[in-house]
């Protein structure tokens, strides 16, 4: 079912979406402006490790960081944000949206905050949706000091690369990298559990954006992958970006620039060394070869666009929610629960087209790989990449047969069977509605 574009949460109103769907007719590259920034968002103290059951850091074994980069094609600016963190909830990315609109004037369809999932990081914000979920993870009070500290760091990132916007270029192409399998496990009566399926469905495709000044020296590069951040298991107690966080200091110091992770539909598929006791266990240099070096062979063969054009919108999909799964008071935005039986989830997915070349769609959710393959089999676009965990987290996003099979991600998430043709109706009628 289609969301109304009236219903938008916070302050967005119709004639902005209007504007962002409409912009950047004719506009050249010569327009196109970007920069690229860094920001430690690393904890001096022990804080809450996200993501297994209650435990606290012990020390750190890799710094953490917003990498942000900021896009301008003339008429409207794109903000994209890929930050060393599990999750947080949808509320925490409205409240920092709201702020920067505030100081700033950026509307909030202008930014992607996305995490690159990593276990091995701090909570963020309230515990919403997880303590409802997984209540005996969550006993202890939410971090509001290390919370302030990454919302306060996000907001000065995106200042400080807007101010630093300049001329620039764009290529585009993709990779591949078997670093990723699937985990959903099947034992010989058929249950589903968390463990490795080689048999089972993955996505390898790697995504590949590379922001350059126009002598071609990079200015930063998005590398879109599905990937779970658990190389690192429960037992590892130091703070790290996971096998994410080690593959993007790997390719950096390669290339020089910044380098965003850009988590895809990770929902089904781990690292192929996964939920390890420590580094040596992960074999965590090794995805350095696995998936870095594929990333810098896919960003030798990009193709330049000789312009820039940024088409922006959001559409609400509206699905009901699971019979018997709660909601949190802070995410009323994102329920109607006067409508249905169980109530109406309404979850907002993001595009950003680019040209007629490049389709970017994102949503708050951990979706299932085979969801995002087929929206990218029946996209129009020559490229579409599917950003995962943007702008929050609403739980795992699986396939109608996966809810048939059981196992864990169905067990947790507040959806029902019906949410993959929810979703792929929308997204795709979307990209076809808006290809040109």
């Amino acid at each position: 079912m289609r969301g109304s574009e009236k219903r938008l949460p916070g302050s967005c109103a119709v004639l902005i979406l209007g504007v962002l769907l409409s912009v950047g007719n004719g506009a050249r590259g010569a327009d196109f402006s970007a920069a690229a920034v860094k920001m430690d968002i690393t904890p001096s103290t022990s804080k809450w490790l996200a993501g297994y059951p209650a435990r606290q850091s012990t020390g750190v074994h890799d710094h953490l960081f917003h990498r942000i980069i900021a896009m301008d094609d003339g008429h409207t600016q794109f903000f994209l944000v890929s930050s060393d963190l599990c999750l947080f909830a949808p509320s925490v990315y409205d409240d920092v949206t709201a702020q920067l609109k505030r100081e700033t004037g950026i509307e909030p369809l202008q930014i992607w905050w996305t995490v690159t999932h990593t276990h091995s990081a701090p909570e963020v914000g309230p515990h919403g949706l997880p303590k409802l979920m997984m209540p005996e993870r969550y006993t202890h009070e939410p971090d509001q000091e290390y919370t302030a500290f990454v919302e306060k760091a996000l907001i000065d990132g995106i200042k400080q690369a807007r101010s630093k916007l300049a001329p620039a270029r764009l290529a585009i192409g993709t990779g591949f990298s078997t670093a990723n399998i699937n985990r959903r496990a099947r034992d010989p009566e058929g249950r589903i559990s968390l463990g490795l399926n080689p048999d089972g469905p993955a996505d390898r495709q790697i995504g590949l954006l590379r922001v350059e000044r126009p002598d071609g020296s990079p200015i930063a590069l998005i590398a879109n992958y599905a990937m779970h951040g658990t190389a690192l298991g429960p037992q590892n107690k130091l703070i790290s970006g996971d096998a994410p966080g080690i593959v993007t200091a790997y390719v950096e110091e390669k290339i020089g620039c910044p380098v965003l992770f850009i988590n895809g539909a990770a929902g089904n598929l781990a690292p192929i060394y996964t939920v390890q006791e420590d580094f040596e266990a992960a074999h965590i240099t090794e995805f350095n070869v696995l998936l870095g070096d594929r990333i810098l062979a896919g960003s030798r063969a990009l193709v330049v666009a000789p312009e820039v054009r940024f088409r922006a919108g959001q559409e609400f999909v509206e699905t009901p929610r699971r019979k018997g799964f709660g909601w949190d008071a802070s995410l009323g935005n994102y329920l109607e629960a006067d409508k249905g039986a169980n109530g109406i989830i309404r979850l907002p997915v993001r595009f950003l087209i680019v040209n007629e070349d490049l389709a970017l769609w994102s949503a708050p959710v951990e979706l299932f790989c085979e969801i995002s393959m087929n929206v990218r089999e029946r996209s129009p676009f020559p490229h579409t990449f599917y950003f995962g965990y943007a702008n929050g987290w609403l739980g795992y996003l699986a396939t109608r047969k996966a809810f048939g099979e059981g196992g864990y991600e169905t067990h947790t998430c507040p959806f029902t069977e019906q949410v993959e043709e929810d979703l792929t109706q929308e997204v795709v009628s979307y990209l076809q509605g808006h290809a040109r």
